[in-house]
C-alpha cells in the first residue's frame, strides 16, 4: 500500500467532521520491545496516524525530551533498519493506520536513497518527514519515494513566506506539517488564534490537509488546535512519560497509551464541543 493510506484516513476524518490525532513516539525508546508495545497500542488509544521517530545523534529541531529519547534509543542500539523492522511487525497487526517516519537525512543517505525507499515501502511505511532536507536538495529523495508511492511530507513554519511556501509545497503529498512555534519541540505552547490563518494559507498553497505540531502538550491545547487544523500532533508530552515511567519503575506502555487516549479524546471531540465543524 502507498500514501493512499494517508489520503484515505484524512478523507474519512473529514467526512466525520473531525480532526486527526497524530501521535509521535521514538522507535527504540527505551528499547525496541517496549517501544513496540507502545506503537502497537496507539491505534486502539485513538491515534489516527503515527509519527515514528528514528534516532539521530544531532537532532536540530528537537527539544530536550526528544533529544533524550533519541539518546536512550541509540544507547540501546536502535538503527534505521531496526526501525523499519518495527514497522514491519506493526503491519502484521494493523494494515490501516498510516505510519510516517520522522527524522534526519544522514541515516537515510547512509542507507542509500533507493534502498531506503524500497525497504520502507516493503515494511509498510506511508510517508517520510526529514527535518533537515531542504526542497532544493530533495529531488533525488523525492524521486526514490515516488517509485514506491511514499509521501514526502514537508514542514512550514511561521517564518515561511508565500514565495517560500510555494517551494516547500512542491512535490509534497499526504499532508503538510505546520510548525506552530519558532523554536524546538516542546519549548513553547501553540496558540490556536495565531495558527488558524496560517493553516488556511498553507492549505491553500498545498491543496493538502495541514497537521499542526510543536507546542501541543495538553488535551485543552490539542482540542484548540483541532478546531482550526486538520490534525494535531503531540510528541514531547508522550515522550516525557517514557522518561518519567522509567524513573518511577512504572509500566511505560500503559502510561503513554493512557496519555495518548486522553489527547485523542480531546482532539476527536473538539469540534463537537465548539458547536460543530
Amino acid at each position: 500500500m502507498t500514501h493512499a493510506r494517508i489520503d484515505a484516513r484524512f478523507a474519512a476524518l473529514k467526512a466525520q467532521g473531525r480532526a486527526a490525532f497524530i501521535a509521535y513516539v521514538m522507535a527504540g525508546d527505551p528499547d525496541l520491545e517496549r517501544s513496540f508495545d507502545i506503537l502497537k497500542g496507539l491505534p486502539k488509544a485513538g491515534a489516527d496516524l503515527i509519527e515514528l521517530g528514528f534516532p539521530f545523534s544531532d537532532p536540530m529541531a528537537e527539544g530536550p525530551p526528544i533529544q533524550r529519547a533519541a539518546q536512550r534509543s541509540l544507547a540501546d542500539g536502535t538503527t534505521l533498519r531496526s526501525t523499519l523492522s518495527m514497522v514491519r511487525r506493526f503491519r502484521e497487526l494493523d494494515t490501516d493506520t498510516p505510519i510516517i517516519l520522522m527524522g534526519y537525512l544522514n541515516p537515510v543517505l547512509s542507507m542509500g536513497l533507493e534502498i531506503f525507499a524500497s525497504s520502507a515501502g516493503e515494511a509498510g511505511v506511508d510517508g517520510l518527514i526529514l527535518v533537515d532536507c531542504p526542497p532544493e536538495e530533495a529531488g533525488p529523495l523525492a524521486d526514490a519515494l515516488d517509485q514506491v508511492g511514499l509521501s514526502l511530507i514537508r514542514l512550514a513554519a511561521p517564518t515561511t513566506d508565500d514565495a517560500r511556501l510555494a517551494v516547500v509545497a512542491r512535490r509534497t503529498s499526504g499532508f503538510m506539517y505546520y510548525v506552530s512555534v519558532a523554536g524546538v519541540t516542546g519549548a513553547k505552547e501553540a496558540d490556536a488564534g495565531a495558527v488558524a490563518p496560517a493553516v488556511i494559507r498553507v492549505r491553500a498553497a498545498s491543496g493538502l490537509p495541514v497537521a499542526v505540531g510543536f507546542g501541543i502538550r495538553t488535551p485543552e491545547r490539542a482540542a484548540a488546535i483541532a478546531r482550526v487544523a486538520d490534525a494535531a500532533v503531540v510528541g514531547s508530552a508522550l515522550v516525557e512519560i517514557v522518561a518519567e515511567a522509567l524513573e518511577s519503575n512504572e509500566s511505560i506502555s500503559s502510561k503513554v497509551l493512557a496519555k495518548a487516549a486522553e489527547l485523542a479524546q480531546a482532539v476527536h471531540s473538539a469540534r463537537e464541543t465548539a458547536g460543530g465543524g
